[in-house]
């Protein structure tokens, strides 16, 4: 959100010119077009107040919060938003498209139109129950829309910025086109979920280890001692599927088990196991939304369970186990934005008070800004602040600590949350029990490090060559266009 800061133009033409998809296109699948009623619109509303907040102010025009707004100018404001909208939605569909690099044979030109279906040519606003869309004419006369529902306005109303979790219109977006059903199913459909049993068992970590019984999580140590440290050593220069496990591997892998009192025979029953705790992995994919555990039900409108997982064998572990993993998904996004936004203010507070570094204080959201969005090393970064040397900028800008002060704020986050769901659902008491506590403090750490930090703690050892993908530096990234 701007906090009432003065947009620079590139910001405010993200309200006015609308990405459209273009799948006749030979490069990027839309074009950009600037939509003049919305750009009048975004010029008059900046100039109607000093240091407005724009967004704000479109939000509260768009859902009637302005008692003196007029029904066009809440279709205008929401032509503006979903102008917006339309920036956010490509941008993750390409992030989307990143996270299966080496894993798919489509591009998000595939997909990018099952979102991005508003063209921005009719003024549309929300009715008084607050989900059914209104086209206005130039009468200011409203009539139910005939257009299918358009996304753009979908995500518009469910969006609240008042709720706890602070999360910006923009992650908000990019939030629930990650989530979107057809997105999800086309994904499904798309041959992701048909992983080598090798790649299965070689990406399991702990929390999806601990589904399994005592001597199949002794299989599974075994075999990435073995088999995925093999995997780490021989490197390839371009992603390979992964081979079946040789009979050296297998004999390797047998030693191993015997050594942790675990008796199988031959290599050819110990890979029938493998092929076993790998067909049980696949079918109870809880741990990766790519293949989600619900599908789209059109008749009843509602996400149901998949058919193909097992009904007849969950218990109550089973079932905790389900909900804390899709708890924690929904949850990490809103978790690390607040931790971000916490730790970035209460370091620019600590520079103000320091006497030595609070000149530097106002240049600390540019230094991020540098170091993430353009990817600029620390020594690259310091001439431009004024900075004496890479030491200096070091100090003052901290990167590292920024990362393990804001993965300790998340994962006490969710930590918090998870414990308070866990209550509800009468999981554990509360206080839990030191070993309930234990247990998931671990699982939640490990989660979080898989999802999040362990790419962001490479990526910073990357060198000057680093690209700034991760999710962290994404999350960075999108903290800092909120307050631009």
């Amino acid at each position: 959100m701007n906090n009432g800061v003065i947009m620079s133009t590139s910001d405010t033409e993200r309200y006015y010119n609308i990405l459209r998809i273009n799948p006749a296109g030979n490069s990027v699948g839309y074009t950009k077009t600037t939509l003049e009623i919305a750009e009048e619109f975004v010029n008059r509303s900046i100039s109607d107040v000093e240091n407005s907040n724009l967004l704000n102010d479109l939000l509260s025009c768009f859902k009637d919060e302005n008692p003196y707004s007029s029904v066009i100018n809440r279709a205008k404001a929401g032509l503006c938003l979903r102008c917006y909208v339309s920036h956010a939605i490509v941008e993750e569909c390409r992030r989307i498209d990143n996270l299966y690099s080496g894993n798919k044979t489509f591009s998000y030109r595939d997909f990018l139109g099952l979102v991005l279906n508003d063209n921005g040519q009719k003024l549309i606003i929300l009715a008084s129950d607050g989900t059914t869309q209104l086209t206005v004419d130039t009468n200011s006369e409203t009539n139910e829309s005939t257009i299918n529902n358009l996304f753009s306005v979908q995500v518009l109303q469910s969006f609240d910025p008042d709720l706890e979790s602070g999360m910006s219109l923009y992650n908000w977006v990019r939030l629930r086109t990650r989530q979107n059903h057809k997105i999800r199913t086309f994904l499904s459909n798309s041959g992701l979920n048909h992983l080598s049993d090798w790649a299965i068992l070689n990406r399991a970590t702990t929390a999806q280890i601990g589904r399994l019984s005592l001597q199949q999580q002794r299989i599974i140590e075994a075999y990435h001692a073995v088999y995925r440290r093999d995997r780490i050593e021989k490197p390839c220069l371009k992603p390979t599927r992964c081979p079946d496990p040789t009979s050296a591997q297998l004999q390797e892998m047998l030693v191993y088990l015997r050594h942790r009192q675990v008796s199988i025979d031959t290599p050819s029953l110990l890979l029938q196991e493998l092929y076993r705790i790998a067909l049980q992995l696949r079918r109870y994919d809880i741990w990766n939304y790519r293949e989600p555990l619900e599908i789209y039900d059109a008749q009843s409108d509602t996400l149901i369970p998949r058919s193909d997982l097992p009904t007849n064998s969950f218990n109550e572990v089973d079932i905790e186990r389900l909900e804390i993993s899709q708890f924690l998904r929904e949850h990490l996004e809103s978790a690390l934005t607040r931790a971000i936004r916490v730790e970035v203010e209460a370091k620019i507070q600590e520079l103000r008070n320091s006497r030595r570094y609070a000149p530097f204080a106002p240049q600390y959201l540019q230094g991020l800004k540098l170091y993430y969005s353009e990817s600029m090393s620390l020594g690259d970064i310091a001439p431009i602040l004024g900075m004496r040397s890479w030491n200096q900028a070091r100090r003052i800008l901290d990167p590292g600590k920024l990362l393990l002060q804001v993965r300790a704020k998340t994962e006490d986050s969710m930590l918090e949350s998870i414990l308070r769901l866990a209550g509800q659902r009468g999981f554990t008491s509360i206080p839990p029990k030191a070993s309930y506590f234990k247990a998931l403090a671990e699982e939640v750490e490990s989660y979080i490090d898989e999802e999040i930090f362990h790419e962001a703690s490479e990526e910073m050892r990357a060198g000057r060559n680093r690209s700034m993908n991760s999710p962290y530096a994404q999350a960075i990234v999108s903290f800092l266009q909120d307050l631009a």
